[in-house]
């Protein structure tokens, strides 16, 4: 069976047919070369299923349902707290950070944030083309963007790993935590205020992950691969 995966929003159920979209018609036809009575790959929020091509109509794919593959199973909440950076670097960041099971992105504005705006549109379509590369089946959720204060008020409770070169901690224990939201600071770093702000938190867990000074999308990479990594133990 082909291994080619794609995101479909709409609900789906055995021997259900029904079709995709324009983009997702071309990719399937004329970059995968995938013909009628060929299958391939749908997923969502409530499980995925093997499709098979029913009939191709002025380039738009008709499927049939043929079976489920698996279900959703209840994972870990992963999420990413960060300040939105350069356009690549940030793309970069969104996509390794699905692929390794975030489940909710959080752009927040800080002092020193230079970006000071996203591109959703572009992030969430990053978003779902890691999941489907990454054999995932939830897609993670994109939030609006909002300043530090406005997160640190949401989130007074929330178990937060802030990534903190002036912390003397390098011991991560994340047994018991549910969720858990990696907080990222700007280029620029936090300044002292914002810092100060956020170690009163109640269940906060400054860690210091290297000695040198990382980039914000190497640090939050890393950092949600030691989580991941973590969570398989």
């Amino acid at each position: 069976m082909s291994n080619i995966r794609l995101f479909f929003q709409k609900s789906l159920s055995l021997n259900s047919i029904s079709k995709l979209d324009k983009y997702q018609s071309h990719y399937l036809v004329k970059v995968m070369r995938l013909n009628i009575g060929e299958s391939f790959s749908l997923f969502n929020e409530k499980g995925e299923w093997r499709a098979e091509i029913k009939d191709i109509s002025k380039g738009i794919v008709n499927f049939l349902v043929k079976n489920k593959l698996r279900s959703v199973s209840n994972n870990r909440e992963i999420w990413l707290a960060f300040s939105p950076i350069k356009f690549n670097y940030q793309n970069l960041m969104i996509q390794k950070a699905t692929e390794l099971g975030v489940t909710k992105f959080i752009p927040i504005l800080t002092d020193r944030t230079i970006v000071r705006k996203i591109n959703e549109k572009r992030l969430n379509k990053i978003i779902i083309e890691a999941s489907e590369q990454s054999n995932r089946l939830n897609i993670p959720k994109l939030n609006k963007i909002s300043n530090l204060d406005t997160f640190l008020k949401q989130n007074q409770s929330t178990n937060i790993i802030f990534g903190d070169i002036n912390s003397n901690n390098n011991n991560l224990n994340i047994k018991n935590l549910d969720p858990i939201c990696i907080l990222i600071g700007p280029e620029g770093d936090f300044t002292a205020r914002e810092r100060n702000s956020i170690l009163k938190l109640k269940n906060i867990i400054p860690i210091k992950i290297n000695e040198n000074i990382l980039r914000s999308e190497t640090a939050a990479i890393s950092i949600t691969s030691i989580i991941s990594f973590k969570m398989l133990s």
